[in-house]
Order: structure tokens, then C-alpha cells, then sequence
């Protein structure tokens, strides 16, 4: 099951006696358990009848036991395992899903990974219970993630703020929800979440930030890419060499994508290069600033200052200076 519908079952009480949260993405996997603590049960039920235990300080025999038992005053029983990929012996689960308890509703969320398909427990689990896998998002798709969830809450949202807010965070969906949901607290509904209120309510800065460096670089503006640069070197905790390299490789990888795309149209250029039509003018400036030959060098300085960057072929650990002699080259290709 997705989320809309796994989200829509619980709240509809079209219920299941086992459900087996697993995946990388740990924002949906605590929405969901957060689902089944809050709307099965009311107050004067889950006194007796919801039970949440955690892995790392309970057994299998324990979960086990909590499972079989049967309701008091209720309908229902709710087992919720929390950080559930650290409980040993989980496979000793497989006997209690041939049969489980009708009457419990026992949630595992088995966080931060998937189970071991390879093992017969984790090959019969889809078979024998409601499996919900939380992957993480691509880069890419963390501005529309942004764009949904902001209009969900009844907001708007400027279509560079999302790139400002994705670059800056990553892709870490419970930590900007906790921004988004911090700033949305701080602001009306009749605003529209703009770069500046990003700055001044988030501490993002509306013009040295990734997206900015990108953009300056994509039309050869060799002083702002200077300016946003010297930022970045004075600012090196806010601003890692390594994850600046990788965003720039995907940056020139789309530019260089552009330039074999025979369909150029704004709705092809979005739909190949996974970015919002906002954005394809821009990577159609850049396409006419860098030849596939330069783009090419421009890999090839990416890569060598990666490595440097790590510290392989390379006794300087000056990631200040190497990123300025980064940027410096890209300009100059």
C-alpha cells in the first residue's frame, strides 16, 4: 500500500491485524505509526488496550506476548514497535503471522532499512501481512514534495524557494517539515513563502545559496559566482565542499542533457531534465554559455576536486581554497 491509501485505511478503520513499516525514508514511517497511536483508539481505551514498546529495549517474546493478548473495553488492541530494526530475533515473528491475534493490530516500524529479502522471513512477509516500504526521495523530486506539502497546509510557495529550501536541507522530509511547519506558524496564509521570508525565518540566504551559485555560474557571471563562493568559504559548516561538487555534477549534467534533446519545447525540457518549466529557460541560457566540449572539462575538474576534496591524490586540506579554485576554473573553461 502507498501512503494516501495505508493513511486512508486507518482513518476509515479498514484495518489489518499486522502492518510492517520498513524503508530509508523515516518521515512517512512515523506518520503513519503516529496514525495508528492517535485514531483507532480514544483516551479511556488506550489506558488498557495500546501498548508501544521499543527495540532496542524489548524482545521478540515480549512483542509477541503484548500481541496475543486480548482487548479490555475495546474492540481493538494497538502494538506499536518503535525503532523496530533493532530488535534481535525478529524473524521469530514468522510463526505469530501464520495466526495472528484478530483482535490486535500490532505495527513494527522497522526504520532506516528494508528487511533481508534474501531470508525465507523477509521473502513470505508481503504474503502474510500489510508490507508499506518508505523509500527516499530523488534529489530531484524533493521541490514538488515541498510545492505539495506546502499547499496541503493551505499555503503558497514561490517555485525558487522550493529549490532554496531542497538544496539547503536535502532531502531529509521530517526536517523540512519541521522548518516548513515552524515558518508557516510565523506567517499568514495570504503570504506566499518567498526566498526572503525563507532568510529571515529559516536563516537561508535568498542569494548566496546553491541554487543562486548554479544560476550565476549557468550565465558566466564570474563576480556573483565569486561573491556567493567567498560566502560559502566564510560559512564552511553551512556549506560542505562535497555536497556543492555533487549538486554542480547534476547542474552540468542537465546542461549537457539539453544539448542532445531534440524536442526543446518547455514541456519536454521539464519532463527529461525532472525540473519545473519555471526553470528551463535557465538551462537553455546555459546551453548557449557552454559547448559539450567544456561541459566535458567541466566533469573532469568535478571529479579531480571531489577526490581532492576527500583527500585522495591530495595533501591540501584547504577545502577553502580548493572550492575556490574549483569555481574558478569552471568559470574560466
Amino acid at each position: 500500500m502507498n501512503y494516501k491509501e495505508l493513511s486512508l485505511a486507518i482513518r476509515n478503520k479498514n484495518l489489518e491485524p499486522v502492518y510492517f513499516l520498513m524503508g530509508e525514508e523515516s518521515y512517512y514511517i512515523d506518520k503513519i505509526s503516529n496514525d495508528f497511536a492517535t485514531k483507532i483508539l480514544n483516551e479511556d481505551e488506550k489506558t488498557l488496550n495500546q501498548i508501544i514498546l521499543y527495540g532496542k529495549e524489548t524482545t521478540i517474546e515480549k512483542v509477541l506476548l503484548e500481541a496475543k493478548q486480548f482487548p479490555f473495553g475495546s474492540e481493538k488492541r494497538v502494538v506499536i514497535v518503535k525503532e523496530a530494526q533493532n530488535l534481535k530475533n525478529i524473524e521469530l515473528l514468522d510463526k505469530y503471522l501464520d495466526n495472528p491475534q484478530m483482535t490486535t493490530i500490532l505495527v513494527l516500524a522497522y526504520k532506516s532499512k528494508s528487511i533481508d529479502k534474501r531470508k525465507k522471513f523477509g521473502r513470505e512477509l508481503n504474503n502474510k501481512c500489510v508490507v508499506f516500504t518508505s523509500n527516499k526521495l530523488y534529489d530531484n523530486e524533493i521541490p514538488r514534495w515541498i510545492l505539495e506539502y506546502t499547499i496541503n497546509k493551505g499555503f503558497q510557495i514561490e517555485d525558487s524557494a522550493t529549490i532554496i529550501l531542497s538544496e539547503h536541507l536535502g532531502s531529509d522530509l521530517s526536517k523540512i517539515s519541521n522548518e516548513l511547519n515552524k515558518m508557516m506558524l510565523a506567517i499568514n496564509r495570504s503570504e506566499t513563502i518567498t526566498s526572503k521570508l525563507i532568510e529571515y525565518h529559516i536563516g537561508i540566504s535568498k542569494d548566496y545559496n546553491i541554487f543562486e551559485l548554479q544560476k550565476a555560474l549557468g550565465e558566466r557571471d564570474v563576480l556573483k559566482a565569486n561573491r556567493i563562493i567567498n560566502y560559502f568559504a566564510a560559512n564552511p559548516k553551512n556549506h560542505n565542499i562535497i555536497p556543492i561538487i555533487s549538486n554542480l555534477f547534476y547542474y552540468f549534467q542537465k546542461i549537457m542533457i539539453y544539448h542532445f534533446l531534440k524536442d526543446k519545447s518547455i514541456q519536454s525540457v521539464s519532463s527529461k531534465l525532472k525540473i519545473n518549466p519555471f526553470f528551463v529557460k535557465q538551462y537553455q541560457r546555459a546551453s548557449d554559455k557552454y559547448s559539450k566540449k567544456q561541459l566535458f572539462n567541466i566533469f573532469k575538474q568535478l571529479k579531480e576536486y571531489d577526490l581532492k576534496s576527500k583527500g585522495i591524490n591530495n595533501k591540501n586540506t584547504d577545502t577553502e581554497g580548493l572550492i575556490k579554485e574549483l569555481i574558478f576554473k569552471i568559470s574560466h573553461a
